[in-house]
């Protein structure tokens, strides 16, 4: 996982690396930077009215060049990286329809827009029997329009739900808007209708942007201003602009909505002031500024890269110095994930191998986040830890005022607007960290094993391993034994490829003895550890027939000259009498090593082991396990004993 982690660390130091690159291609091509500052004067008016769109300013009732150029210039400073992605968005939206809701009845309404405590809603409301107040187009224009300030929109057909409709008192074709009405987090929702005459986009937008900054707090004398800065709340972080406008720009009022409960937006008006000494005090220099106020200190908003004055920049940048659990929780879902996908490339072979690695890799991962996510969220409940929490709010404050976290902040838009370079970019460091990894294990013959031969041995490996409980050499009894639903948990939690079910520490306690001969000059009888192989044998299936005829046999072979024969006496008891390796078919030769299994059942020591090791914990004979001891048995003359 740690080397994981640190390929991840290497993909970060490359996207940064490459994000300095492009930035010094396109200056070197254009001589432009992205925060580098444009003259609204030199746009055309074309240009203009999309800044203004991008912002959220009402322009209607402009038709000079002059005038236009000075609300832009009101609103805040227009940097090249802003004007590049309004233009970049408004060619997106050309064409394209963004998704709306449509409503099935009251729940679906009720769980949508009146349960939404964080989120501005625009539903159009289709009386029963009677045309939309907008037509087709003009809504799909609507729509356009506001979702770029993250207004969600829908529609509500009453002839759906015509009950619901009667209880609101929806009579006629409408538009509904649901703001949050106070500001807490979890706050009332206010449906507000709209009852202009005029049905055009910009007039009805104007409706919307007006009620979304009336929750705003708006401050218009300076004594005013200096009461509410000096002031000590529980909440201290606050978003203040200060500028010459008649009401906030619309995407300053969709973030105040957005972060509810977490930071105060404060509009200052200062329009009609006259004397900027106030300003001064408390370091605001030129205008607008927007102005974050922390315990700290105040940071001013525009200054670093990538802080334009746009919906997403800031939301990037109020985000990464006040964030939510669900925000954290949702970049370590972010870098986990990334993590876990370096498998598919770090993990060489079979390409089904792959997957299959990838897939496990996956299903721990997110498990073992979510395992880890819940003892969090129950500590950061506990009253004690409120001082923990407002220090790592403050570190993480300090971090994200600096001009490194600006920099991964531009380069988090540049990346999240170009999603293909991010993915490129992405198979790029995996292809490059598979060709090293190849390299390092040029020697593992496993990797150049195809997927056929991949899936045969995992079959194997799995019915050698699944059918087995764990159990231990020394371990008699056995849960399979005993418990015939054993087979059942094993099959609900094979482990599969994440570890071995049975360890293979018990080969090293197996007997293991020199096979030898002796010189036999006269018949030889048969000793006692004979007489228990006997009786050992006829538990194992032979008749006692059988047993005399080999127990004969046995006494011919031993009996005669000074011919060589097998030194039995070196044999442990229990194990049977052979001369032959059934592994490899060969005869034991003198002094060569052998090895008995539990079963009693002897092979070459070499044999046996790559037999175990390869998986196959059982005896290559009677199948008995290789890792438990058999039981005695009593043998059938013993049974036959009358008590």
């Amino acid at each position: 996982m740690w080397w994981k982690l640190f390929f991840l660390l290497l993909y970060f130091l490359i996207l940064f690396i490459l994000a300095r690159f492009f930035e010094a291609v396109i200056w070197y091509e254009t001589g432009i930077f992205a925060t580098q500052l444009v003259d609204p004067v030199t746009l055309s008016f074309k240009k203009l009215k999309t800044i203004l769109e991008c912002r959220g300013l009402g322009y209607s009732g402009l038709a000079e060049k002059r005038d236009v150029t000075e609300l832009v210039e009101n609103s805040g400073e227009l940097m090249q990286g802003e004007l590049y992605s309004a233009l970049k968005n408004e060619k997106e939206q050309t064409g394209s329809s963004e998704s709306s809701t449509t409503f099935s009845g009251e729940m679906h309404f009720y769980e949508l827009v009146e349960d939404t405590k964080d989120g501005i809603w625009l539903v159009q409301v289709i009386a029963q029997d009677r045309n939309p107040l907008l037509s087709t187009t003009n809504w799909g224009k609507m729509v356009q329009k506001v979702s770029q300030f993250g207004i969600r929109t829908g529609t509500f057909n009453c002839s759906t739900d015509s009950r619901y409709c009667h209880k609101r008192g929806w009579m006629k074709s409408t538009l509904i808007m649901s703001v949050p009405q106070t500001y807490a987090s979890k706050g009332k929702v206010m449906l507000k209708e709209y009852n202009g005459r005029r049905i055009e986009t910009e007039h009805i937008f104007k409706w919307m942007t007006a009620h979304v900054a009336s929750r705003i707090k708006t401050i218009r004398y300076s004594q005013q201003l200096m009461d509410d800065w000096y002031q000590m709340e529980k909440r201290t972080v606050k978003m203040f602009l200060f500028a010459r406008l008649l009401q906030p720009p619309a995407f300053f009022s969709a973030l105040s909505i957005k972060f509810t409960g977490r930071i105060d937006f404060i509009f200052v008006d200062v329009r009609n002031w006259d004397n900027h000494s106030s300003l001064g005090e408390i370091g605001v220099q030129q205008m607008p500024s927007y102005i974050l106020k922390t315990p700290e200190g105040i940071y001013r908003y525009g200054n670093s890269s990538g802080e334009f004055i746009s919906l997403h920049a800031m939301d990037s940048f109020l985000r990464s110095v006040q964030p939510e659990v669900n925000d954290m929780f949702i970049l370590s879902f972010v870098m986990v994930n990334l993590m876990a996908w370096m498998d598919l490339f770090i993990t060489q072979g079979a390409t089904i191998k792959r997957f299959v690695v990838l897939i496990s890799t996956l299903g721990t991962y997110n498990s073992l986040l979510i395992i880890s996510w819940l003892p969090i969220l129950g500590f950061l409940q506990l009253p004690y830890l409120d001082n923990f929490y407002e220090l790592s709010l403050k570190l993480l404050r300090y971090a994200d005022t600096t001009t490194i976290a600006s920099w991964v902040r531009a380069d988090w838009t540049f990346y999240s607007s170009h999603p293909a370079l991010f993915l490129s970019t992405y198979l790029a460091h995996g292809l490059l960290i598979d060709y090293f990894e190849k390299k390092r294990r040029c020697s593992n013959e496993d990797q150049n094993a195809n997927n056929l031969e991949w899936l045969s041995s995992l079959w194997d490996w799995y019915t050698s391993y699944l059918v087995h409980p764990i159990a231990s050499f020394q371990n008699i009894e056995s849960d399979w034994d005993d418990d015939p639903n054993f087979i059942l948990d094993r099959l609900a939690f094979p482990d599969l490829w994440l570890r071995p079910l049975v360890p293979i520490d018990y080969i090293k306690n197996l007997p293991t003895w020199k096979f030898k001969l002796v010189q036999r000059e006269g018949p030889v009888t048969i000793g006692d550890c004979d007489k228990r192989q006997a009786t050992l044998r006829n538990t194992h299936g032979d008749s006692i027939e059988d047993q005399k005829v080999h127990r004969s046999s046995s006494e011919e072979t031993r009996s005669g000259g000074e011919d060589q024969d097998t030194d039995w006496s070196q044999w442990p008891c229990g194990m049977l009498h052979c001369t032959e390796c059934v592994v490899c078919l060969e005869n034991f030769e003198a002094g060569c090593l052998v090895m008995g299994l539990p079963c009693g059942h002897v092979f070459h020591q070499q044999c046996i082991v790559v037999w175990l090791a390869g998986g196959r914990h059982c005896c290559p004979v009677c199948r008995w396990p290789s890792y438990k001891k058999r039981p005695a048995r009593p043998s059938s003359t013993e049974l036959l004993e009358p008590e």
